[in-house]
C-alpha cells in the first residue's frame, strides 16, 4: 500500500499563506508561484497551498473542514507553541487542554484551516 506524504490546502492567496507558513514552520517553500506554494517538511512530507480560485476541478469545501496536525516534543512545548502563536496573532479556537489522546490546542491559519498542536499521552 502507498503512504500519503502530501497534503494540499486550498487558500485564497498562496503568496500570503506561503508567507504565513514560512514564518510558522521556520523554513522557506521549495516552490512558489502566484497560484501554488509548496513546502517540504521533515521526512519528505509535503504541504501544498493551492489557490482555491484556480484549482481544477473546483474545490467544494473551504477551510475548517479538516485539521493539519503538528506533533511537538512534550506537553510543555504545546503551551510554548500556543504562547508563540497567540503572540503572532493567530486566532485560537481551543487553548491548551488535556484530552483523552494528549495535551493539545487548536489555531486557525489565514484561510480558517484548523492547526492542531499536540503531544500524545505517554
Amino acid at each position: 500500500m502507498t503512504t500519503p506524504n502530501f497534503v494540499i490546502l486550498y487558500v485564497d492567496s498562496p503568496e500570503k499563506s506561503g508567507a504565513f507558513y514560512a514564518s510558522l514552520l521556520g523554513r522557506e517553500p521549495v516552490e512558489a508561484s502566484p497560484t501554488f506554494v509548496m513546502f517540504v517538511l521533515d521526512r519528505g512530507f509535503k504541504l501544498g497551498l493551492w489557490s482555491r480560485h484556480t484549482v481544477e476541478p473546483a474545490a467544494a469545501a473551504a477551510g475548517g473542514a479538516g485539521e493539519l496536525v503538528l506533533t511537538v516534543e512534550n506537553s510543555a512545548a504545546v503551551d510554548a507553541t500556543h504562547s508563540d502563536w497567540a503572540k503572532r496573532g493567530l486566532k485560537i479556537l481551543q487553548t491548551p487542554t488535556d484530552m483523552d489522546f494528549g495535551r493539545t490546542f487548536v489555531a486557525l491559519d489565514p484561510d480558517s484551516h484548523r492547526l492542531r498542536v499536540y503531544w500524545p499521552n505517554e
